[in-house]
């Protein structure tokens, strides 16, 4: 059964860094900027977005070593000088995944709340359950203020750096992210379940 969990915990997480990298693409698309169209990643096709460390590795090890499933796929280019909003335009694109993420949580723990118990099998809401926090982990994950993540391109918005500081930090983004993954999970866990409960209505 624990095998039968990890295979779907990595389906939907794929599922999910999909659709939260083309958000990226569609809101940079919307603002002007066509280079993920350009380079074939307006698409869910799962082949143009895994990457093999954050959408495989990282889930295994976070799986097996906290027993949480967290990961990302590659992330979409956008050209910040397209964008017509200078100022928030990046704001906006960064937004646009972990928004992604919450959406797909709202509708799948919406259904755990409201869909009648006796017309679906236990399986069915296992199911929803999953899907709904898995992405509220990864919209929580995406949102913290460390490179390369969301959070921290957000943060840059309202509280600029100089260029050099960014460029160091965004190189040694994948030490930042997995430190942040390991670290940090104790404090972001306790907000996750709060979150599932608000939307689901059903601790997790």
């Amino acid at each position: 059964m624990e095998n039968i969990n990890f295979i779907f915990s990595i389906a939907i997480l794929i599922f999910s860094v999909v659709v939260h990298e083309v958000s990226h693409g569609y809101a940079a698309y919307v603002q002007g900027d066509k280079t993920a169209e350009y380079e074939g990643r307006l698409t869910l096709n799962p082949v143009k977005h895994l990457d093999p460390i954050g959408s495989f590795i990282i889930p295994l090890l976070s799986y097996q070593i906290g027993g949480f499933i967290i990961g990302w796929a590659k992330p979409v280019p956008f050209n910040t000088y397209n964008l017509r909003n200078k100022k928030w335009g990046e704001a906006l694109v960064a937004a646009a995944g972990p928004a992604s993420n919450l959406i797909i949580a709202l509708i799948f723990g919406l259904i755990i709340r409201f869909a009648p118990a006796d017309l679906f099998p236990l399986s069915f809401f296992n199911i929803m359950a999953m899907i709904a926090y898995i992405n509220v982990i990864l919209a929580l994950f995406n949102l913290m203020p460390v490179p390369p993540l969301d959070g921290s391109k957000i943060l840059f918005a309202f509280l600029p750096v100089t260029s050099n500081a960014r460029n160091f930090l965004e190189r040694n983004g994948l030490i930042l992210s997995i430190l942040a993954i390991f670290f940090l999970w104790p404090v972001l866990r306790p907000l996750v379940g709060i979150v599932f409960t608000l939307i689901t209505g059903h601790a997790e």
